[in-house]
């Protein structure tokens, strides 16, 4: 803790540690950015240590995403530095041969996808069967959003008697009502109200239209010559090609979202947090713990369709102490997406339109298209003109007149079968009655007889 340089803790690493060390449940929820990853990491490396080693897991963190997982063991690792305590991360998109001969070498806590994790139970290459301690951090999103099957399914893979501890910035109601089903008489603390960003964090929205999002972009990028900023939007697609427009307006820009292999996002990552990229364009995979030490911009590119979202993208910046600034690019089709933002946050966002950008601009800019002057007004065509008579015979030029098809003759009308179109084969004669032979069913038999 010296080394990192803390002497003070954060109010929710105060009121949740001693909880933790007591050994109880705790359902802790804290805005982002003020240090809810140590608050349960430093108690659980202290219990572990004092319960000596046994080269079995003991502990899974589980966490939504593979960067939060990344970091999550990074803490892991940095806390413990001085402890004979062994931590490995397990998710998806990497090559699961190596998580598993870490796992037969034994380690004490695993910090995992959920995705991966049930990988290697089926696999049974994983052993959770002496885990006394399960972290779930950004807890509402793992409730939520289509991980609460596979949570169900490895809580119930676990001890029966274990420590549970849920961290996170937004606990909706639902999710709390959730938590109790597994959770044995949690300690509850909240350190701030729900679902608001930090104060440290200034807010403004530029009006703009959808068309022009982009232009403003790089506008405010330039002008004010932002060296870090990390841009939310809504789709992998739309992270990529905005990223690739921003290249070309001269900003250095790339995207990071889950179709990226995990070398890709871990390498673009690292680019972003040594300044050597200046935008970072990303959809919400990086909304939820993504730690960026002093990223002073956040912008909301694409407003995100759940409120919730918007205080966990614009919680990457003002983390631990430091400030930042959120700005959201809002069309007339983000209205009703801001108000509900701004009904969770129970405050008002200030607008500030940028110079040149107004909505609506665009439009009233554009030169107006000139009208095709009245017929009228037209010179006068004059046939001597000759001109006027080339432009004639090549608007009007002569048509040749189709030939007209001549009727084709009949022959001498003979008497015959039914008439039929000329070239149409006669049908084949028909056999007489007695040179037929058809097939009528036995009455009082399965077998058929022959009629003549």
């Amino acid at each position: 803790m010296s080394e990192q340089g803390y002497t003070e803790p954060t109010p929710i690493q105060a009121q949740a540690i001693p909880v933790v060390l007591a050994g109880r449940d705790l359902l802790a929820a804290a805005q982002t950015g003020t240090g809810k990853t140590a608050g349960f990491t430093l108690p659980l490396l202290q219990l572990l240590h004092q319960r000596g080693s046994a080269k079995t897991i003991r502990c899974l963190i589980l966490v939504p995403t593979r960067e939060l997982a990344a970091q999550v063991q990074e803490s892991v690792r940095t806390y413990g530095k001085y402890k004979p305590l062994r931590s490995i991360t397990v998710f998806g998109g990497v090559n699961i041969n190596p998580q598993i001969q870490d796992l037969r070498r034994g380690v004490d806590i695993v910090v995992a996808t959920p995705g991966r994790l049930l990988d290697h139970v089926q696999q049974k290459t994983i052993d959770l069967r002496h885990v006394e301690i399960l972290v779930l951090d950004e807890a509402d999103r793992m409730l939520d959003m289509g991980f609460i099957h596979d949570i169900r399914r490895i809580v119930g893979l676990l001890p029966k008697q274990r420590q549970n501890l849920m961290f996170s910035a937004t606990f909706p109601e639902e999710i709390r009502k959730l938590a109790s089903t597994f959770m044995h008489n949690p300690a509850t603390v909240e350190v701030a109200r729900r679902n608001t960003p930090a104060e440290l964090v200034a807010q403004v929205q530029h009006p703009v239209d959808q068309t022009r999002k982009r232009d403003l972009l790089a506008h405010l990028v330039k002008t004010n010559d932002w060296r870090q900023v990390l841009v939310f939007t809504k789709t992998k697609r739309g992270a990529n090609r905005l990223a690739e427009q921003l290249e070309r307006s001269g900003v250095e820009a790339d995207a990071i979202h889950g179709n990226k292999s995990q070398p890709q996002r871990t390498r673009v990552l690292k680019r972003f947090k040594d300044n050597e990229l200046q935008v970072l364009v990303a959809t919400d995979i990086a909304a939820r713990g993504l730690d960026i030490e002093e990223l002073p911009h956040v912008v909301n590119f694409d407003l995100p369709h759940v409120p919730e979202d918007y205080v966990h993208r614009i919680g990457r910046t003002g983390r631990a102490g430091s400030s930042g600034e959120a700005v959201s690019l809002v069309c007339h089709d983000d209205r009703p997406l801001m108000a509900a933002i701004e009904k969770l946050m129970n405050r008002k966002v200030e607008q500030r339109v940028i110079t040149g950008f107004e909505p609506g601009r665009s439009h009233q800019q554009q030169e107006p298209i000139q009208s095709q002057p009245h017929r009228a007004s037209r010179p006068q065509h004059n046939p001597h003109n000759p001109h006027h008579q080339r432009r004639a015979e090549n608007k009007n030029p002569p048509q040749p007149q189709p030939a007209q098809p001549q009727r084709p003759r009949h022959a001498p009308f003979q008497p015959g079968p039914v008439s039929r179109p000329t070239g149409t084969p006669a049908p084949a004669p028909r056999p007489k009655q007695s040179e037929q032979r058809r097939q009528v069913p036995a009455l009082f038999s399965g077998q058929r007889r022959q009629a003549g």
